[in-house]
């Protein structure tokens, strides 16, 4: 048996629906729109009602969710890879009893790792699919390979933008590189816009309608609308607390937005099952360009 062939098998061992998890990937067209906040929150929303959640820090070079949950991790992936250190140990426990991973500098080593290496990788992260319900893969933002490569790789995705015209700008350039890239497919992704920081909750709707008939003029990409976060101080207020805004400050406007994105997400898990189809899969289509076919 191949090593090729020897992957495809460690992913085909995620055949019991119990024990695959649900990856979300969170990403933007350009910083600073609230990506990590909305990956933090709906991480705590999701893990209040009941289920199992990890989110996976893949912003490679900044340190976002560290800072808002107020953690500094010990270990990361790259220890996992390259240090001999197991799956627990690089799990730092967060609060609500979510966990997390930091992408540290593996994020941005993945791409140099031996055929011996992705093999190992896989068989960890199969491991990982039966520890959690949700895993919420926290991008980088813009047009980056390891950005583009991480949305291409999912099947379900949020897009978080902005009122302003450069989010919406760079929001649709993503989508658009993505859409141009020759050795990218996303026939099996479902991109779902959240419109940040609006006025009122048509204003969001407006905003994704604008990005909408362009997406769908121009681009062969299937894009949803999840909804929108209203504009709300208590964010900004949690981030200088480090603590989540929906622990914070629970019955804000924010708060009870997140808090109907995770009921929604999960009302929807039935309907969606097809698209879980967890990390160690994610990871094998990020990293199938280095497997032998």
């Amino acid at each position: 048996m191949d090593q090729a062939e020897k992957l495809r098998n460690l992913v085909k061992q995620q055949s019991a629906p119990r024990s695959i998890a649900r990856v979300i990937t969170v990403t933007s067209g350009k910083g600073g729109v609230g990506k990590s906040s909305l990956s933090v929150n709906l991480a705590i929303s999701l893990s209040k009602l009941g289920k199992r959640v990890i989110i996976l820090d893949a912003d490679f070079g900044l340190a976002n969710i560290e800072v808002m949950l107020g953690i500094r991790p010990r270990y990361n992936l790259a220890d996992l890879m390259f240090h001999g250190k197991s799956l627990t140990d690089i799990i730092t426990e967060g609060p609500e009893n979510i966990g997390f991973i930091s992408g540290g500098s593996g994020i941005q080593e993945l791409t140099s790792l031996t055929r011996d290496q992705i093999i190992y990788l896989i068989q960890k992260l199969v491991e990982l699919d039966e520890r959690a319900d949700f895993i919420i893969v926290d991008t980088g933002a813009g047009i980056a390979d390891s950005v583009l490569e991480f949305v291409a790789a999912s099947s379900e995705v949020l897009l978080v933008a902005t009122p302003e015209p450069t989010s919406i700008t760079d929001a649709y350039a993503l989508l658009k590189t993505l859409n141009k890239k020759p050795d990218i497919s996303l026939q099996n992704t479902v991109i779902k816009m959240v419109a940040n920081r609006v006025s009122t909750y048509d204003e969001g709707k407006d905003l994704y309608d604008k990005l909408s008939i362009v997406v769908s003029k121009f681009l062969s990409i299937k894009m949803e609308y999840l909804g929108a976060m209203p504009q709300d101080s208590v964010v900004s207020k949690s981030v200088m607390k480090q603590k989540p805004a929906v622990m914070l400050y629970p019955n804000s406007p924010f708060a009870m937005t997140i808090i109907d994105f995770a009921k929604t997400l999960c009302q929807n898990e039935a309907t969606e099952y097809h698209m879980k189809k967890g990390i160690a899969q994610l990871f094998s289509n990020l990293l199938r360009s280095r497997i032998k076919k």
